[in-house]
């Protein structure tokens, strides 16, 4: 004689049972999750300005100098048309996409050559988009970038 199951589906005590564990791994990580986006976004402008920082070196080796501050960043794209014009200026330029990214909020870096701090200084003011601050309107600096 075969025993026949019509057991299909699950109790309301096991839904309930998965519910309150959701509930309890939701409340634990959600919050650690939250906090993340504004130290991602100060990772990204780390990586962005030591990729630009890579860029300019690479523009100093065609052209025997950085930019300078009036030709900016934007001589990794284009050729400068002020200042001093580099002889070797590599076509399609030094940044791979083509432009100048801007900070990831969405202000422009900050391009100073000479630096105060080296040879260029490259500045992210934060997301205040205003020089000095704390915590998330805290500078990203180039040379504290290491």
């Amino acid at each position: 004689m075969k025993r026949k199951r019509d057991d299909r589906g699950f109790t309301l005590i096991e839904l309930m049972v998965v519910i309150v564990i959701l509930g309890i791994l939701a409340g634990l990580i959600i919050p650690r999750i939250m906090s993340r986006p504004e130290e991602a976004r100060r990772s990204k402008a780390r990586l962005q300005i030591e990729s630009l920082e890579t860029a300019l070196k690479l523009y100093k080796l065609d052209n025997f100098s950085y930019p300078t501050t009036e030709q900016g960043l934007q001589a990794l794209v284009e050729a400068p048309t002020v200042g001093s014009l580099p002889k070797n200026w590599r076509k399609g330029g030094y940044l791979e996409k083509g432009k100048v990214p801007k900070d990831p909020w969405d202000n422009d870096y900050v391009y100073l050559s000479p630096g105060t701090h080296g040879d260029f200084d490259i500045i992210s003011y934060g997301a205040d988009g205003e020089q000095g601050g704390e915590d998330k309107d805290k500078d990203i600096n180039s040379w504290e970038t290491d």
